[in-house]
């Protein structure tokens, strides 16, 4: 009996210590928890970003949460999304851990989910210098052309003269990935986009990484399902890179994203494995295709509930192009297109939370003390919608971006994310939406299927898909067609 009395006092000391000790740190303001479950039975139907924001409004712009067994925090202000980004910068530069991450991230090794140190700025370096920078974008800008033109053509040719309905996303997704297989290997695309659904919800909100116990039982089958998924996009992977292996290139003479990454992998086989190529491929179809085709989506979907932005965009064009296709050359002169641009990656950034950051110390962020091993979460899409940095910022509005030098935007608009972990692929997806917004704007006549506005609804998880897929009624320009019916 006395060891139980002493046993409970010990619980009761612990309790009472870690809550003293809880008080001390002043950590951010939280809603009631329960136990086990923590704030889990807080995140309902709506998008997990919308939620946070409800939270937000009523606790504050930095929210204390926790997920089961993991500390959360949610930041909801540019200023304080700034101190993140700038003064707990390295702090704050680990990605958590996930059962995702871990079964479809190559062990969490691959650029987006990799742990900050040496092996992620290699990785960084490599990707900057084989992949994003001006020259390497430059290199590849023909393919992306060509790839647009193509799709021109097709809707040209399906067209007969009249309007006729087509489905964008299916459109847009084909384009996409037919762009990053040309950079990667030189060809269209021909595999099953079945291996790249998205997996967004599960990537962001597994319950089996918040409670363990239940991937101790197999919930639902997840991991396995997993493991099955990552089976076929590895043995894609490594056709594509085996199909570059096996032609014979010049080292001289760069055609693909794949052929300077063997060359790294001859001069350093221990580091470069194939798993480490395979990565890099992996990150270019789920960040590069799925991304810029939804920012396309909504894109066209707002020009179509606002026919006189598209038509202000569509003169901007004509007076600067004239009487040829649009060309990547021509996106810096083209500011108002831009301006659209930024404004639907305002009101929808695809990464609405942007990617999850972790704390690998004890920091003090806005005056509220961040444990170590607490993932961050900002929720760029609150601070896109922030009425006190943002007027009327529920409306479509692009002559708002007019008023603001590019690249000035500061952390009121963070669509990719800031800090050393921004996202690297930022100019590419630009350079890919504006040449092909520019075009289907430049092209074809676009209508509404029906009277009724186009829904807008966006779902949840880490990328924001648009609900009902857009469908659009099209029809070749008079001043286009000569264009147009050249092969």
């Amino acid at each position: 009996m006395e060891f139980l009395h002493g046993f409970l006092w010990l619980i009761l000391s612990i309790v009472v210590l870690k809550l003293l000790l809880t008080k001390r740190k002043n950590l951010p303001p939280s809603p009631p928890a329960l136990p086990i479950l923590g704030h889990l039975h807080l995140l309902k139907d709506a998008p997990l970003h919308r939620t946070l924001q409800t939270l937000s409004n009523k606790y504050g712009p930095m929210l204390r949460l926790r997920f089961g067994t993991r500390p959360v925090v949610v930041v909801s202000s540019p200023s304080i999304a700034e101190q993140c980004f700038t003064h707990h910068d390295v702090v704050l530069a680990n990605r958590p851990k996930t059962v995702v991450t871990t079964l479809l991230g190559y062990n969490s090794s691959i650029l987006g989910y990799s742990a900050y140190g040496d092996h992620w700025r290699n990785l960084r370096r490599i990707t900057t210098v084989n992949i994003f920078c001006g020259t390497s974008l430059n290199l590849y800008s023909s393919s992306r052309t060509e790839e647009v033109h193509l799709i021109t053509q097709i809707l040209f040719q399906s067209s007969n003269g009249g309007f006729r309905k087509v489905n964008l996303n299916t459109l847009v997704v084909d384009l996409l990935f037919n762009v990053i297989t040309r950079m990667l290997v030189g060809r269209r695309w021909s595999g099953s986009r079945d291996m790249f659904k998205t997996l967004g919800t599960v990537m962001l909100m597994n319950s089996c990484d918040y409670l363990p116990l239940l991937r101790w039982v197999g919930y639902k089958g997840l991991e396995k399902k997993l493991i099955n998924l990552q089976s076929k996009r590895n043995d894609y992977f490594q056709e594509l890179i085996d199909e570059i292996r096996q032609k014979k290139y010049s080292k001289g003479e760069r055609k693909t994203v794949i052929e300077p990454l063997l060359y790294l992998q001859e001069a350093e086989p221990e580091f470069y494995t194939d798993d480490i190529l395979k990565g890099i491929v992996m990150v270019m179809y789920t960040a590069g295709a799925e991304t810029s085709a939804r920012s396309i989506e909504f894109a066209m979907s707002l020009m179509l509930n606002y026919p006189e932005t598209l038509e202000k965009a569509r003169k901007e064009i004509d007076n600067i192009v004239k009487d040829r296709f649009i060309e990547e050359s021509d996106l810096p002169k083209l500011s108002y297109l831009r301006c659209v641009i930024n404004e639907t990656l305002r009101l929808f950034p695809v990464t609405p939370l942007l990617l999850p950051h972790c704390s690998s110390e004890d920091c003090t962020i806005a005056g509220f003390t961040v444990p170590r091993g607490t993932t961050v979460l900002v929720n760029a899409w609150a601070i896109h919608r922030d009425p006190k940095v943002w007027e009327e910022p529920t409306k479509f509005k692009p002559e708002r971006f007019e008023e603001i030098e590019a690249g000035k935007e500061g952390f009121r608009f963070i669509p990719f994310g800031g800090g050393r972990r921004v996202c690297p692929g930022a100019n590419m997806a630009l350079r890919t939406i504006g040449l092909t917004l520019g075009t289907f704007i430049q092209c074809f006549d676009w209508r509404r299927v029906g009277p009724e506005l186009e829904d807008l609804e966006e779902g949840g998880g880490l990328t924001v898909p648009k609900v009902k897929p857009l469908e659009a009624l099209y029809r070749p320009r008079s001043s286009m067609a000569s264009l147009l019916s050249q092969p």
